[in-house]
């Protein structure tokens, strides 16, 4: 399959009906001619299809044909296929981030998000994928490009700052091996997670996680930042952190916000203080 593919039932025009109110406007797959939202007149969009393929040729311009073999490209969508992400790893993209008790491989990962019914921003994250635990990373929120879709968004403007503000896979596995190399048995991790979380039954289900990770990779911020991967990755029993089922296509976005909790968290000033200085 081309990397370039995006599935067919992504890949329509938008079309706008006015509605009764005066400043908004019905979204409507032209594909199908379903209504797929409703926005405010002001709203403008691009297609998923130029906006997934735009973004697909910024982010790999670089690349070499050995770093783009075997690239993996899942979808996911919502909202009647108003709501689309694209999660794409590149096996051959690695580094490795070693602590005192295990090593472990990373390959880097590239995240594209794209709403055409208002609900969400235009946004391209960078990021890596644990081959030890197949949990996803991104470390932390200025590692993302996103704009609003305004009247003056500019699907052109978009890609050029992407195309500025892409991500040394080298320089994000340099802070991790950091994060490894931070020890973390003199810290109260639970009175941490206290102050991250700010919600008690979180934190202790958290804790729970980190005490898991350490029997692996050893007291540090790396085995931290492994437990909140771990939420951000699962929703069932093996974290403890699952998912209400509600019949909805809401599941693919829930644990896309979690993937932005993790980032919220990885750039507080309380998990930030703990790194060893670059």
């Amino acid at each position: 399959m081309p990397l370039e593919y995006i599935p067919e039932n992504l890949d329509f025009e938008v079309g706008f009906e006015p509605t009764k109110v005066d400043d908004k406007k019905y979204v409507i797959n032209t594909n199908t001619g379903d209504y797929i939202g409703i926005v405010g007149n002001g709203f403008t969009c691009a297609s998923h299809g130029d906006f997934f393929r735009n973004v697909m040729d910024t982010t790999t311009e670089t690349l070499s044909e050995y770093d783009m073999e075997g690239a993996i490209v899942n979808w996911r969508s919502a909202h009647k296929d108003g709501w689309a992400m694209m999660d794409m790893t590149l096996p051959n993209v690695t580094a490795k981030i070693a602590t005192d008790k295990h090593e472990t491989t990373l390959m880097k990962r590239i995240i594209a998000l794209h709403g055409v019914n208002g609900t969400c921003s235009n946004t391209t994250i960078f990021g890596a994928i644990d081959f030890f635990c197949l949990n996803g990373q991104i470390t932390g929120d200025h590692n993302k490009v996103m704009r609003k879709n305004t009247s003056n968004f500019s699907l052109d403007r978009f890609i050029t700052e992407l195309h500025r503000s892409q991500q040394d896979f080298t320089a994000q596995a340099e802070q991790l091996q950091r994060w490894a190399n931070t020890s973390l048995v003199h810290v109260d991790v639970k009175a941490l997670l206290d102050k991250l979380m700010k919600s008690e039954v979180k934190a202790d289900k958290m804790f729970s996680l980190y005490n898991q990770e350490t029997q692996v990779r050893g007291r540090n911020l790396f085995a931290l930042y492994s437990a909140f991967t771990n939420y951000a990755s699962y929703a069932d029993e093996r974290n403890g952190f699952n998912l209400r089922r509600t019949g909805k296509d809401t599941q693919a976005i829930s644990m896309f916000q979690r993937e932005l909790d993790v980032a919220k968290w990885v750039d507080m000033p309380e998990f930030k203080t703990l790194a060893l200085p670059a």
